[in-house]
This record gives C-alpha cells, structure tokens and sequence, in this order.
C-alpha cells in the first residue's frame, strides 16, 4: 500500500505539472517549476508523517469507500474543475498571455499562508483515523469522534488547512486572475463543510455532544 501511495503521489505531481505548464505554452517559468518542487516536497513529507503516526489512513484514503454520500460524489465532479482552475487561469495569467503582474516579493506571503495551511491539513489527518477522502459514516472501520489535536478548536481544521493551499497558489505562480477560481474553490469547501457537518450531526453517535462542545466549523469566534 505505501509503494502504491508512492506511485499515486508521482501520478498526481506529473498530472499538477501538466495542468500548469500547459496553459502557459511553455517550460521557462522558474515560478512554476518552484511551486512543483514545494508541492512535491509536501506530498513526501506527508506520507512520511503519515505512514509513522497514522498508517492505517494511507490505505483508507486509497480507496473509494462504501457508503459515500451520494451529494458528496456529486459535490466532488463539481469541484474538481474548480479547483483545476487555479492552475490552468495562473499558466494563463501569469505566462502566456501576462493580463496581470504580481511582484516576486509576494512569493514569500504564498510561502507563509502555504506551509501553515499544508501543516494544518497533515496535522489533521495524523490525528483523525478517519480523514478519508470521501464523506461517508465508516461503520466498518469503527467510525467515531475525534475531539484531539487541532479538533479541540475547531470541527473541521483539515478544510482550513485546505484554503491555505488554494490562496497560496496565486501568489507562489504569480497570477492575480487565479485568486477568482481560488476563492470558488474555497467557497465549494465551505458548502462541503456545512454538509458534512450536518450528516456527522445526525449518523454518527457523539458528534452532535462533541458539536456542543466545539461550537465552531471552521473559523473560532465566526461559524
């Protein structure tokens, strides 16, 4: 399972590549290639951390799992070309056709919003057992509430950790267009989140205590 994590990790650094190179027309741009190697070097450290602290989710997250929510699946084919889009506006924006200029001091802000929100995400997944890929009440792996780590705050801080990767992108590949499929995507999380939410409320046992508890989804003191 860990070589088959591995074979995924280069599948889905090869396919981010291709969505950024190809929309810029061209290998001659070192933003590009810096974020490549960023990301790269945060999906090795994940599955390190993964594999030392929470093993058994590198194999959970491998799979599509039985029982996801059918609103979920169709959240998933909404989003994904969302998201896509950040890369493919930025290869536009920023290369081929150059509609905005973003200064290169502003690479260092997207390094600090990226590595906070990166480490939030893979915090999250070392403590949750059950940080699958897909919505769904895992029954059979003995699904319950984790109240540990960054959930003792918030509900669901992997999301947050998530919109640190999204606003990141436009400033560390340098296109100010990219931050409008950036802001959709983040906004898909937050309806994702609300629906999550409300189907952990009423299926899975304790989570509507731990809500009580935890009064907040994503932002302390907001929602």
């Amino acid at each position: 399972m860990l070589v088959a994590a591995i074979a995924a990790t280069f599948a889905g650094s090869a396919a981010l590549a291709g969505l950024v190179f190809w929309p810029a027309g061209t290998f001659a741009w070192p933003r590009a290639w810096g974020y490549l190697a960023l990301v790269g070097a945060n999906f090795v450290v994940n599955l390190v951390y993964l594999q030392r602290v929470n093993p058994s989710l590198i194999a959970a997250r491998a799979r599509f799992g039985a029982g996801t929510k059918r609103w979920d699946v169709i959240w998933s084919v909404c989003f994904a070309p969302a998201f896509c889009s950040i890369y493919v506006v930025a290869g536009l924006d920023a290369v081929r056709y150059e509609w905005t200029a973003m200064s290169d001091r502003l690479w260092w802000l997207g390094l600090a919003v990226f590595v906070p929100g990166t480490s939030l995400f893979s915090w999250s997944m070392g403590v949750n057992p059950f940080f699958e890929k897909t919505v769904r009440i895992q029954t059979e792996r003995g699904h319950r509430v984790v109240d540990a780590g960054p959930y003792q705050i918030i509900r669901h801080p992997g999301y947050v950790g998530f919109f640190g990767w999204c606003f990141s992108a436009p400033l560390l590949l340098g296109s100010w267009w990219a931050f409008v499929p950036a802001t959709i995507s983040a906004l898909g999380m937050v309806v994702r989140t609300a629906l999550e939410d409300r189907t952990l409320q009423r299926e899975l046992p304790g989570y509507a205590d731990y809500a009580r508890r935890v009064r907040y989804r994503l932002l302390p003191g907001v929602w």
